[in-house]
């Protein structure tokens, strides 16, 4: 019977840990700023940075991170995927690619109010 219980238990301590938010996932989403760049580098990861790709900067999400994010000011939505670090910039959570930024119609202001989630 202890057995058995034990199992059950240790059963139940799995599935509820698996609701638990990891530091990592709370910067999962999130609102702020953004601005876009389109430099022709070297990104963090080490890829060639494309301005014409769906690209974005953040502080420490893993690379390849796929992000949906939405500009406040008008509602456009764009998917990106993580590729490189920053922004470096007090106030703001990341940097878009110039595709991504066109996408979303922050072009001509240089930055927006954006919220974003991953997706994978």
């Amino acid at each position: 019977m202890l057995s058995k219980f034990s199992s059950l238990a240790l059963a139940s301590l799995v599935a509820a840990s698996s609701s638990f938010v990891s530091f990592s996932d709370a910067q999962a989403a999130g609102c702020g700023r953004a601005s876009w760049y389109a430099l022709h580098s070297r990104t963090a990861s080490g890829e060639r940075m494309n301005p014409n790709l769906l690209t974005a900067a953040h502080r420490s999400l893993r690379f390849g991170t796929k992000l949906k994010v939405t500009n406040s000011n008008n509602g456009r939505s764009v998917v990106v995927r993580i590729n490189d670090r920053g922004p470096f910039i007090r106030g703001r959570v990341l940097d878009l690619s110039k595709a991504a930024a066109s996408n979303i119609g922050m072009i001509g202001a240089g930055h927006a109010k954006i919220c974003y989630e991953v997706i994978g």
